[in-house]
């Protein structure tokens, strides 16, 4: 399978924590920060500025950045993305298939060695929901220390919505008092209700209530298809998804009166809307990262995709063959959100979990304060 190619280099902007709130995140007991397995770093004389590494496997994906701190933020001075559905057909079997675990690996080596060349000091490498619920998740971490000299963590549902918060919350609305924030993966989708005023240092710290509900655009695309895609089918899709979603609606349902009230959206398939919206010739993630939607922009976006067969959808460039087959899956998800939650105003964000693991390394290195 070909690496996406998404650009993704350039300053991310956000605002350095304080001093006083440098301690990390608890994450059901993990460790704080992985390192790279059989790695030695470049001598300190030959290294001036750290060089950071975050790593996130999912059910889909396999995405890598590598970044070095900034005066606003961190500078992407590397990265890689491959599509490598390490969840496909896990539903069924409740394991990781051969075929799944043989890409993932492959795609993993790719990043060692990206990570190596990049004199990479400090890394954190995570897998998500797949290896979470997969019988044979721990197997498939010791065959990547082993082939892909690698050391992978599980995180648990709660670090993983934490650090989703924590990477693109310098996009809410500093006005909203309520944000409801959302990361459609490939085996589970994050949703976490944010209150109070952006000032709070520690985004996390605005987690009002959250939940890891268990769909996907792998998952769903899975149990109904994803190749031919009718309106009814959707439809379906869309009211199934609104089901899992349903008690977190209840809990969070304040969040909808609050002054400002926004979504803020991170994935694949957000991001993909905002590109077929804007029609790119090729997908930008300058043009993509922070942009606004209205309501009626993502109706209209969706109305296209169920309107166009498999072929059009893998010839777009902002969807893909690799993508075809899920892109409506994710977007019944994201229609189901935005029924749970209506708001004129949704934020797209191309950023999210590996941008928050690198902010949370610096932040635990005071990387901003030295530089000061």
């Amino acid at each position: 399978m070909a690496v996406e190619d998404r650009q993704e280099r350039g300053v991310t902007p956000v605002t350095p924590p304080h001093r006083h709130n440098a301690d990390p995140p608890r994450n059901g007991g993990a460790p704080a920060v992985v390192p790279l397995k059989s790695y030695t770093p470049a001598p300190a004389n030959h290294q001036p500025v750290a060089t950071y590494a975050a790593l996130d496997l999912g059910t889909n994906n396999c995405r890598l950045l590598i970044a070095r701190p900034a005066q606003h933020g961190f500078r992407v001075v590397d990265a890689f993305s491959r599509i490598v559905r390490l969840g496909e057909g896990l539903a069924t079997s409740s394991r990781l298939g051969d075929a799944a675990m043989d890409r993932a690996v492959e795609a993993l080596k790719i990043c060692r060695s990206k990570m190596a060349n990049r004199g990479v000091t400090r890394a954190r490498l995570v897998t998500t929901e797949a290896c979470r619920a997969a019988t044979n998740g721990l197997e498939f971490i010791r065959r990547v220390a082993a082939e892909a000299e690698l050391s992978l963590e599980i995180i648990d549902q709660r670090t993983e919505a934490a650090l989703a918060v924590s990477g693109c919350a310098a996009l809410t609305d500093p006005a909203a008092e309520s944000v409801i924030v959302f990361d459609i993966g490939g085996g589970s989708t994050e949703i976490v209700w944010l209150g109070g005023r952006s000032e709070a240092r520690d985004p996390a710290a605005r987690i009002r209530e959250w939940a890891s509900l268990p769909i996907g655009v792998v998952t769903v695309a899975e149990r109904y298809g994803g190749v031919e895609v009718s309106r009814e089918l959707f439809d379906r899709m869309v009211e199934d998804c609104s089901q899992a979603l349903e008690s977190f609606a209840k809990k969070a349902s304040a969040a909808r009166d609050s002054k400002g009230f926004h979504l803020l959206g991170t994935s694949g398939t957000v991001t993909t809307v905002a590109g077929i919206h804007l029609d790119l010739p090729r997908y930008d993630r300058r043009e993509v990262d922070g942009l606004w939607m209205r309501q009626d922009d993502i109706l209209s976006v969706i109305d296209r995709l169920i309107a166009m067969d498999y072929a059009a959808r893998a010839a777009n460039a902002c969807i893909g063959r690799d993508r075809a087959d899920l892109v409506l899956a994710g977007c019944a998800i994201f229609e189901a959100i935005r029924r749970a939650f209506p708001s004129e105003r949704v934020r797209i964000a191309d950023r999210g979990l590996r941008e928050g693991i690198l902010l949370r390394m610096m932040h635990e290195d005071r990387a901003w304060w030295r530089r000061k």
